[in-house]
């Protein structure tokens, strides 16, 4: 299971430059730093991030489905967190990716739609798409909202 860190304040208190930068910075470290996951927008509805082909490919060059997955446990994790708000987590319970068609450079781009937030399940569309728009992945993320532990407050 992945858990996504939630932000100290609540997020109708921040601004989205300041969601933005708190989930940046959050980044560092993590796998998603190591394959270059760049937040564009972050808001309680609508995560967007990109990663770059360049360093993400499997054997034939092309981007990695792998990678794909990360990306989208990324941004669905990030929306699932945020709606979870203060002194809760979201958890990863189950991801299902579908790979569209290939690419070989440049960037893909994430983007999450919530297709139902309650207290305990919150499930995401997440759809990515290459430089030029064209539809790479569609994957759905579901994440459990849970009481963060104290050590995680």
């Amino acid at each position: 299971m992945t858990e996504a860190p939630t932000p100290a304040p609540e997020p109708a208190e921040q601004s989205e430059a300041e969601l933005t930068a708190l989930f940046e910075s959050m980044n560092a470290g993590t796998l998603g730093e190591r394959m270059g996951i760049e937040f564009l927008e972050v808001s309680p509805g609508r995560v967007v991030a990109r990663m770059p082909v360049e360093g993400n490919t499997q054997p034939y060059g092309l981007l990695h489905g792998g990678a794909s997955v990360v990306l989208a446990e990324t941004v669905g994790s990030i929306a699932a967190a945020l709606h979870a708000g203060r002194d809760r987590i979201a958890v990863g319970l189950d991801i299902s990716s579908t790979h569209h068609r290939g690419v070989r450079s440049g960037h893909v781009t994430a983007t999450t739609t919530p297709l139902s937030q309650g207290r305990s399940v919150a499930t995401y569309d997440v759809a990515i798409v290459d430089d030029e728009g064209n539809r790479v992945n569609t994957s759905r993320i579901t994440c459990m909202l849970r009481d963060a532990p104290p050590r995680a407050r």
